[in-house]
């Protein structure tokens, strides 16, 4: 079983068990058009699987369906094999946590309040927090770098600070599935590798939605690339970025070599005959 980790390393417990998570056939219809159309995908307890895609290939849509804000028109999302849409909500809860791009609302809350938002499913109503409470909220605060922000008013923060905030929230839900629809978006470099790596330590099972195919060939252990709200390509980094596919689905030219320090897949988007070129990011 995995536990979060405090930010000298130390281990809290009480974090569940990594799920498995199995999107069987799931088609998406939003008034009479398919967003996605029969997608299937089988994470594996503890895996990182990274969406990639352009814009409207259906990455959010998918992540949603996952996480039970859009019901699927066909098909069906397991979790541990059962039907996410059977479970009572706050046991889901409890096994599956979420970072959505609509989550960033702005919350009259301290971002200590924020955060400990995360550990209602582990609670009874109205129930305050305990000890055992304010440690996994004070682990969750230091991971994503936001304790010296705790007592700051959350719609005051930057959207960097924002989003950490709300990863920090679903951190403290202690579930063993996440789902993460851009979760560096709006952070800095340095910030981006912090949440990454964060992720890869939890061990809790993973599909995260990346539109730095860098970052994602060097953070995933599977890419799922999709286009036009079906799956394009399923498998290791080294085996789906190609040029290829980033011509067929991107629709840019691109060299693909293996980065000289870590080996893994590193994009160069080529940017004219004579102009330079730079990492692809889009």
């Amino acid at each position: 079983m995995t536990a979060p980790l405090t930010k000298d390393g130390a281990q809290l417990p009480g974090t569940a068990a990594p799920g498995a998570l199995d999107i069987e056939e799931v088609t998406v219809a939003v008034g009479g058009r398919a967003l996605v159309t029969g997608v299937s995908l089988q994470v594996a307890p503890g895996e990182v699987v990274g969406l990639a895609g352009p814009n409207g290939a259906g990455k959010s849509t998918l992540l949603r369906t996952v996480y039970r804000t859009l019901r699927p028109t066909s098909g069906r999302v397991l979790l541990d094999g059962e039907d996410v849409w059977r479970l009572p909500g706050k046991r889901l809860a409890r096994q599956l946590a979420a970072v959505l791009q609509e989550s960033a609302g702005d919350f009259e809350l301290t971002v200590y309040d924020v955060v400990a938002m995360g550990r209602t499913p582990h609670k009874r109503a109205f129930a305050g927090d305990d000890a055992d409470d304010r440690a996994v909220i004070a682990s969750a605060l230091a991971r994503l770098d936001v304790d010296g922000l705790a007592a700051a008013p959350f719609n005051r923060l930057s959207g960097g600070e924002k989003q950490r905030v709300l990863i920090a929230r679903a951190l403290a839900q202690q579930a063993g599935t996440m789902v993460l629809d851009e979760p560096t978006n709006h952070l800095d470099l340095r910030h981006q590798l912090d949440v990454l790596r964060l992720v890869r330590q939890l061990g809790v099972t993973t599909v995260v939605a990346l539109h730095d195919l860098n970052l994602a060939a060097a953070f995933c252990d599977r890419l799922c690339v999709l286009a036009a709200g079906r799956v394009v390509a399923l498998g290791p980094p080294a085996e789906v970025l190609t040029r290829e596919l980033l011509s067929e689905v991107y629709r840019v030219e691109a060299e693909v070599d293996a980065h000289p320090v870590t080996g893994v897949p590193h994009i160069t988007l080529v940017t004219g005959d004579d102009g330079p070129t730079r990492a692809l990011c889009p």
